[in-house]
């Protein structure tokens, strides 16, 4: 009799606890949301240039937007510790940067808004809303169903995406320190490389594939195409860059692929 008690008891906390988790579903997107909304307005960058603590009137005022439902978005902001509160020089509640905010600035040394703003566009969720149909459609990329071709072509086509995608490449240029070239390896038309190549120009890019695709290739300042079987050997180069998943469809030495594995690691 006991045991069974524990046992519904154990259930309804179980059920307690979901009713409460599933709420984190229902509105998960709302933190993307709003720190997107965060770059867009400036916040970060206002209160940087103000140099201390601000208050709501003072930041309402610089941004240009009312004090209600900017302090709904600072409160937010402030309780995931994106910002904090400090006193003014008139010990005043005002807001405060941290560490994490700094890197919503538009421009700055640790700046990662540009990237944000990317992968919080329209363009870069729909993949991800399409999802279920990436699944049942066995080699079609989520972003192709969603825009019908692939990243790089889309992103050739549109140039608001291409300026977009190139600044949130450029914002983290740390990933490439210490690089000198850089093998993209599957790299087709050379159009993910040439963008890479544009936002870290100090890289010498090479297009590694096979040589009927690179033949056709347009010639890009700061590219090399080099025609090839990825199976057989690979340039070298600093790194390789890999943005493809091959489905291997003929048997292969295990010495290949162990030197494929092994050159670049």
């Amino acid at each position: 009799m006991e045991e069974a008690t524990q046992r519904e008891c154990h259930q309804e906390e179980e059920e307690e606890n979901a009713e409460i988790a599933i709420w984190k579903y229902v509105f998960g997107f709302t933190e993307m949301a709003v720190v997107k909304c965060a770059i867009e307005l400036g916040i970060a960058d206002a209160i940087e240039s103000h140099g201390s603590p601000i208050t709501l009137s003072e930041l309402s005022s610089t941004l240009g937007c009312a004090p209600s439902p900017l302090y709904r978005i600072m409160r937010f902001l402030m309780h995931r510790r994106i910002f904090k509160e400090k006193l003014t020089n008139q010990d005043s509640p005002g807001y405060a940067q941290t560490p994490l905010s700094r890197r919503l600035m538009r421009h700055g040394e640790h700046s990662m808004a540009p990237l944000i703003l990317m992968e919080s566009s329209p363009v870069m969720l729909a993949p991800w809303l399409s999802l279920s149909a990436r699944v049942l459609a066995d080699g079609t990329s989520s972003f192709e169903k969603a825009h019908g071709e692939d990243l790089w072509a889309y992103t050739a086509a549109n140039p608001a995406h291409s300026q977009l995608l190139n600044e949130a490449m450029a914002c983290c240029p740390e990933v490439f320190d210490g690089l000198s070239s850089l093998v993209d390896v599957g790299g087709g038309n050379g159009t993910a490389l040439k963008m890479l190549v544009k936002a870290c120009p100090w890289i010498q890019g090479i297009n590694f594939d096979l040589p009927h695709v690179v033949s056709v290739a347009a010639e890009m300042s700061g590219v090399q195409h080099v025609g090839g079987d990825m199976f057989e050997s690979v340039p070298n180069a600093d790194a390789a860059f890999l943005m493809v998943i091959y489905v291997i469809r003929k048997p292969l030495k295990k010495e290949r692929l162990v030197k494929l594995a092994a050159t670049y690691t």
